[in-house]
């Protein structure tokens, strides 16, 4: 019933020929065959003049100060960084009054009926509705894109209220030089303004597309992510060959040297089940926040390797006396900005020296001890903090 509704539409929304067109790609991938399906509606992309300048209307603001703010974004999944990072300065504007609507952007026929439950049972704390953004967005006081590919629908939309987009890293970098790098870049000259993770992305926003952005530091779950003191047996890595800006293979290839010069340590992976590489490793899959923090408690050194903006993980590491190694680049350090963090040559050897430095130094519960206070007090509240101050300073009259 749930493929019937999905069928019916994308009929409704894209036509017959985009649903053959998809049919056909499925097919291709199928026969292992490139195919890759488009993420926004070509219609989509077709209305948005970015070079349009729209008046920004805004309705009052009522007595209190209680804001109204839409939120465009994919559908939100379990386990998504992204979308957990969005909700957290989500939970805080709820906790001090605002109201927050979420317009899903679903290009694969779901409807909200069908996603719904998912978001719900992924994050209970969520109070707000939850609607179809090709049905129209009602009038608010802000209207947040939260990915490229929301910004267009955002961009679009009639309602009123200010355009905000929320920007956790740089998205044309997902792709190779080419047309959806180029529409990826283009939502950056739409008139919005950003708030980013971190002061990096604040940066080339404005400096390469003249963008105004404000940004928020990264915070760590202090409720989840602490130093246990258990008998740590090995490293572990962030595993996720579905997203290459994680540069999964040049993980690998580390981790096997790894191995080859430390076969008494196990290496624990996570965040996709990548099957069976040898006796020293462990695949855990997609795990619970809890369940991570036990396997940060038994490693030495954490493999987080990202070739855009930085992500979550080095935090979490640190906060359980894991010291991340991260691959060497400006973004990288720009935001995460901790003596703790070792960087190395995104190499598989200088990825690999990185890691067995860390598992041989000496005195290591006093380094484990060192890492994890200096991600002491780095809760995400002041991330909610500094976007309600953005959002008061840029709605003022």
């Amino acid at each position: 019933m749930r493929r019937l509704r999905q069928v019916t539409k994308i009929v409704r929304e894209q036509g017959p020929k985009r649903l053959g067109a998809r049919l056909l790609a499925a097919a291709t991938r199928r026969l292992g065959v490139e195919g890759e399906d488009l993420p926004v509606r070509m219609e989509d992309v077709r209305r948005a003049d970015v070079d349009e300048r729209k008046p920004v209307r805004i309705p009052p603001i009522p007595p209190g100060g209680r804001l109204t703010i839409n939120w465009v974004t994919t559908p939100p999944s379990k386990g998504s960084g992204g979308h957990t990072t969005m909700f957290r300065l989500i939970r805080h504007l709820e906790s001090v009054g605002h109201t927050c609507k979420l317009y899903l952007y679903d290009t694969f026929g779901n409807s909200v009926a069908d996603l719904e439950p998912g978001i719900r049972a992924a994050f209970p704390f969520f109070q707000g509705s939850i609607h179809d953004v090709t049905d129209g967005m009602a009038d608010a006081h802000a209207v947040f894109a939260t990915a490229w590919i929301t910004a267009y629908p955002a961009f679009n939309d009639p309602c009123q209220g200010k355009r905000f987009y929320l920007v956790q890293d740089y998205e044309p970098w997902f792709y190779p030089q080419g047309g959806l790098y180029t529409l990826a870049e283009n939502t950056y000259r739409m008139g919005m303004h950003g708030f980013t993770a971190g002061r990096f992305l604040a940066d080339k926003v404005l400096d390469e597309h003249g963008m105004p952005a404000d940004h928020f530091d990264f915070g760590c779950d202090a409720d989840r992510y602490s130093l246990r003191g258990e008998q740590r047996d090995g490293i572990v890595f962030y595993a996720r060959r579905k997203a290459p800006r994680r540069a999964f293979e040049l993980g690998l290839l580390a981790l096997e040297l790894f191995a080859e010069r430390h076969p008494d340590l196990k290496i624990h992976v996570y965040g996709e089940k990548i099957g069976q590489l040898g006796p020293q490793f462990v695949d855990h899959g997609l795990v619970t926040p809890d369940e991570l923090n036990a396997i940060y408690n038994r490693c030495f050194a954490g493999l987080s390797l990202s070739m855009t903006n930085v992500s979550l993980v080095p935090h979490e590491m640190l906060a359980a006396g894991c010291i991340p190694v991260v691959n060497d680049a400006h973004f990288n350090r720009v935001v995460l900005d901790n003596d703790h963090v070792r960087y190395a040559a995104p190499t598989p050897h200088s990825l690999a020296r990185a890691l067995s430095e860390v598992v041989t130094s000496p005195d290591f519960d006093a380094t484990a001890r060192a890492a994890a206070s200096s991600v002491e007090g780095r809760s995400w509240d002041a991330a909610g903090l500094e976007l309600e101050k953005v959002l008061g300073r840029e709605l003022a009259p």
